[in-house]
């Protein structure tokens, strides 16, 4: 016969509060961003193609400045893991440990956007009426309902995307599109809707927001 005492030991410590959670524990908390490594870490690894402060010359390479870090952070663990396909940003980012990351988006955030601009005029009102009040026939909706309407977007959870390079732009909308890039759903699922002269105008016209 099979003894029970592990069964009834264990059943005690549970009773007696050995197994049981601490009560009014709280999680441990992340440790403060160090802006300086971050700086750091930034200037050897992303300024090349991001600019000095963030600030993208390189139509094909996105401002950063004054991105929401936890928006980044989530960009670069999916670089990382393979999640968000980028051959080159995978490099970059398989570097980085969590604490690197968490430097430099909250560096990034520190340092003003440069305002950019529209240059079609042809498809700046297009791309304005889609934003503020998207496709109803398509059930797209006005994409000011998360980016803000002045594409600052929300804070931890829809990114800044205002005054953002209208070609990189137009490239996220199209990759997202095609099942190119495919680390969010909803974004997915709008920009399918969306043909290729309305992505254009759409981009166009939140270069120009601020």
């Amino acid at each position: 016969m099979k003894s029970f005492a592990p069964f009834f030991l264990v059943a005690a410590m549970l009773a007696s509060g050995v197994f049981a959670p601490a009560h009014g524990a709280e999680p441990a908390k992340a440790a403060k961003p160090d802006l300086a490594k971050g700086e750091a870490s930034f200037t050897a690894v992303c300024a090349a193609c991001h600019g000095a402060d963030g600030n993208s010359g390189t139509p094909t390479f996105p401002k950063l400045a004054q991105q929401h870090p936890q928006y980044l952070v989530k960009q670069l663990q999916e670089y990382k893991s393979g999640k968000r396909a980028n051959a080159i940003m995978m490099g970059f980012a398989s570097a980085l440990s969590e604490d690197d990351m968490r430097n430099i988006a909250f560096w990034l955030e520190s340092k003003a956007a440069k305002n950019g601009f529209a240059k079609d005029k042809e498809y700046v009102a297009l791309g304005e009426r889609i934003y503020r009040g998207g496709i109803t026939d398509r059930q797209v909706p006005a994409c000011a309902g998360c980016h803000s309407p002045n594409g600052a977007g929300i804070p931890a959870q829809y990114p800044r995307i205002g005054g953002q390079h209208a070609e990189y732009a137009a490239a996220q909308l199209t990759a997202f599109r095609d099942g190119v890039r495919n680390n969010n759903l909803q974004m997915s699922q709008i920009a399918a809707k969306l043909n290729d002269r309305e992505i254009k105008a759409l981009a166009d016209y939140v270069a120009g927001l601020r």
